[in-house]
């Protein structure tokens, strides 16, 4: 491939990315919180939600977002997807300074050898975030 070529093929890969960084078109509804001790000072918060990712998908990202809340310093927040009690993607995000998180997956991705659009997510999955919390339960 000459110099040329291989300048418009990064190009347009990289407009075809520029564009579809709208966030995916993938819904989740929160289920289920659940508190669990670690010691006196500390909980494992776990959330489980349902995420379903529609067959006529067309955007390639998702993401797993939380709000501003009590947090501890220095624990990163485990996100775990399940897709029939398999598990099919796992991550670890960073907690920012207000307590917010967020990640960022592909959910289509484009395969450059035939051209063709890839759904790396869809249907319905379990999703499965785990943070560590401030205990609020009185262990003595």
């Amino acid at each position: 491939m000459n110099g040329k070529s291989s300048g418009l093929l990064i190009v347009s890969i990289m407009t075809i990315f520029g564009i579809m960084t709208i966030p995916g078109d993938a819904s989740a509804e929160s289920n289920q919180v659940s508190v669990t001790p670690i010691n006196e000072e500390i909980s494992l918060e776990k959330t489980i939600t349902t995420m379903s990712v529609p067959q006529e998908n067309k955007l390639p990202w998702g993401t797993v977002r939380g709000d501003a809340s009590d947090y501890v310093e220095r624990y990163p927040v485990i996100i775990q997807f399940y897709k029939g009690g398999d598990p099919v993607h796992f991550a670890q995000v960073d907690v920012k300074g207000d307590g917010s998180y967020e990640y960022k997956f592909r959910v289509r991705n484009l395969d450059l050898n035939t051209g063709e659009f890839v759904n790396i997510f869809q249907g319905d999955y379990t999703v499965k975030i785990f943070k560590v919390i401030p205990n609020t339960n009185d262990l003595a």
